[in-house]
C-alpha cells in the first residue's frame, strides 16, 4: 500500500471485500493510504488501534448499519471525514445520510475516479471545519484575553475613581473639619434607604457618590462665611447657597461623577418647592436628592453642634414625620420609618471607628471603594 508517511489514510468498510479492495487499489494509485474491513464492528476495532483521516462505509450491512457506524465515529473520532456509500440511487437516502453528519455520498457501483474525488471533497470539507474550529477557539482565547485586559483596565479605572473621590473629600475636609464624618454617615444612611426602596445598583452608586460629595462646593465659599460661628447675614446666606452650583459645576465636568452632580445641585431643594436653587417640587427633584434630604436631617439632628448637643433618633424621626409632604417625599418617609432604628446607630458607630455590623466584617480597604465604587 505504499509509503504511509504524509498520505491521507482512508478506512473502507463494506460487507463485500471485493468492493473495498477495488476502491482501495484505486485510492492507493491516487496517493492515499488505505485499509479495509468487512463490518462496522471490525472497523471500530481498527479505529481504536490506528489513525485514519476518512471512512468510506456502505450504508446497508448485516448487524450494524452505516448510519450507526457514522454515529459512533462522530462521538469518538470527530476529526474523521465520512463518506456514505449505497446501491440505492435515491436522493432521499443521500439527504438522510448528510443530515446525520456524512460529509459526502456515493452511489454503487462506483465510478472510481468520482469515488476518489468524493473522498477528496470530504477531506477538504473536514479540513475546513477543523480550521474553522481552531479559528473559533483562537477567537475565544482572544476574547478571554481581551476580557482579562479589560477587567484589569476597569480595576485601574476604579482605583483612579477611588483616588479622585478621596482627593475631593480631603479637599473639603481641609475647609470644614465637620464634613468628613457627616458625609460618610449621610452616604451610608442614603444607601440603606435606597436599598430598601429597591434601587438598581448603578442608581445606588450614584446616590452614594452624590451624598458623599454633596457639600464639595463649599471649597469655593470664603472662610469668613464657611467657618463663621454666628448667624449668617442675608448676603452671606446668598453666598453660602451658591455652594450647590459650585459643586455641580465641579463634578459635572468629571464623567463618572456627572450623574452624581445632579444630586449635588438639588440637595437643598424641598418637596413643597420652597428650596433652592431651582425651587423644584415633588418628583421634579432627583430621587437621590429626595433620599438625601431625609438622611441629612437625620444626621444633622443626631450630631453635636456648637449651640446644642445631639438629639435622639426618636426626636429626629418625629421631625421627619412632621415634615413629610413639606420638606420630604412622603413615600420615602414611609420607607425610612420602616427601617430599624438600630440601623442608624450602627452606621454612626461604624463611621466613628466602632466597625459594628453590618459594616464591620464586610468592609473594604477604604470607605470609598466599599460604598461608592464597587
Amino acid at each position: 500500500m505504499g509509503d504511509k508517511r504524509n498520505k491521507p489514510r482512508v478506512l473502507l468498510v463494506d460487507d463485500e471485500p471485493a468492493v473495498w479492495q477495488l476502491l482501495g487499489e484505486k485510492l492507493g494509485r491516487d496517493g492515499f493510504d488505505w485499509n479495509g474491513r468487512s463490518s462496522p464492528e471490525e472497523a471500530l476495532a481498527c479505529l481504536e488501534k490506528e489513525h485514519f483521516d476518512a471512512v468510506v462505509s456502505d450504508l446497508k450491512m448485516p448487524g450494524m448499519t452505516g448510519l450507526e457506524l457514522l454515529a459512533q465515529t462522530q462521538k469518538k473520532y470527530p476529526h474523521l471525514a465520512f463518506v456514505m456509500a449505497t446501491g440505492e440511487d435515491d436522493i432521499r437516502v443521500a439527504v438522510d445520510a448528510m443530515k446525520h453528519g456524512a460529509d459526502d455520498y456515493l452511489v454503487k457501483p462506483f465510478h472510481l475516479d468520482g469515488a476518489v474525488e468524493s473522498v477528496r471533497r470530504a477531506l477538504r470539507k473536514k479540513h475546513m471545519e477543523t480550521e474553522l474550529e481552531k479559528y473559533r477557539h483562537h477567537l475565544e482565547e482572544m476574547v478571554e484575553e481581551r476580557t482579562h485586559q479589560l477587567q484589569n483596565a476597569m480595576k485601574r479605572i476604579e482605583s483612579a475613581y477611588d483616588e479622585t473621590l478621596e482627593a475631593l473629600g480631603a479637599a473639603l475636609d481641609l475647609r470644614d473639619t465637620e464634613t468628613a464624618g457627616h458625609s460618610r454617615r449621610v452616604s451610608l444612611y442614603c444607601l440603606e434607604i435606597a436599598r430598601a426602596m429597591g434601587c438598581a445598583k448603578e442608581q445606588i452608586k450614584t446616590i452614594a457618590r452624590g451624598a458623599y460629595l454633596h457639600d464639595i462646593g463649599k471649597i469655593g465659599i470664603p472662610d469668613s462665611i464657611l467657618l463663621k460661628r454666628g448667624k449668617l447675614t442675608p448676603d452671606e446666606m446668598t453666598i453660602m447657597q451658591t455652594h450647590v452650583q459650585i459643586g455641580y459645576d465641579l463634578l459635572s465636568r468629571i464623567p463618572f461623577l456627572a450623574p452624581a452632580s445632579e444630586i449635588v445641585l438639588a440637595h437643598q431643594e424641598r418637596y413643597d418647592g420652597t428650596g433652592y436653587p431651582q425651587r423644584l417640587m415633588g418628583e421634579e427633584i432627583p430621587l437621590g436628592a429626595r433620599i438625601f434630604a431625609i438622611a441629612d436631617t437625620l444626621d444633622a439632628m443626631t450630631s453635636d453642634r456648637p449651640y446644642r448637643q445631639a438629639l435622639s433618633f426618636e426626636t429626629a424621626r418625629a421631625e421627619v414625620i412632621r415634615e413629610s409632604g413639606k420638606q420630604f417625599d412622603p413615600n420615602i418617609v414611609s420607607v425610612f420609618l420602616a427601617l430599624p432604628e438600630q440601623t442608624w446607630g450602627d452606621i454612626r458607630r461604624h463611621v466613628a471607628g466602632g466597625c459594628v455590623k453590618p459594616y464591620g466584617p464586610e468592609q473594604e480597604q477604604t470607605f470609598v471603594r466599599n460604598m461608592l465604587v464597587n
